[in-house]
């Protein structure tokens, strides 16, 4: 395992697309979703028990990922290289109500080959 903290531009995130999930149903929503974007059970479990304390609570989580801009904001290098990197990062913001958002396009399966590397982490944006 690699801990680190960051503190990026939290203006940069983009979140013109994602979910708007009720804080109830946000545990069964990351299995799923992180199951679906490539993480093991473990590796789900583990973000889950970190993460859904903050958005549990919440009456609502509008929740993104962020590829492309997590990728630029944080780029990362490994020697030797793997051959294959799954970098999963979340930006949730906690909301009073129910709003309408479209969701992303569904990501191609990650396949795990050989020397592997997952990262996942994820960033409240809090804008009360």
């Amino acid at each position: 395992y690699l801990f680190w903290e960051g503190f990026p531009d939290t203006a940069t995130w983009n979140q013109k697309e994602g979910y708007c999930v009720a804080g109830a149903d946000t545990a069964s929503f990351l299995r799923q979703t992180l199951s679906k974007l490539g993480l093991t059970p473990r590796e789900y479990n583990e973000f889950i028990v970190y993460w859904l304390p903050q958005m549990q609570q919440n009456p609502y989580n509008l929740i993104t990922f962020q590829w492309e801009e997590y990728e630029r904001i944080a780029p990362l290098t490994i020697t030797p290289a793997p051959d294959s990197v799954l970098r999963v990062f979340m930006v949730f913001t906690p909301m009073n109500e129910l709003i309408d958002i479209k969701a992303p396009a569904e990501r191609p399966a990650f396949t795990r080959k050989g020397f592997t590397v997952v990262e996942w982490g994820a960033s409240k944006i809090d804008y009360h």
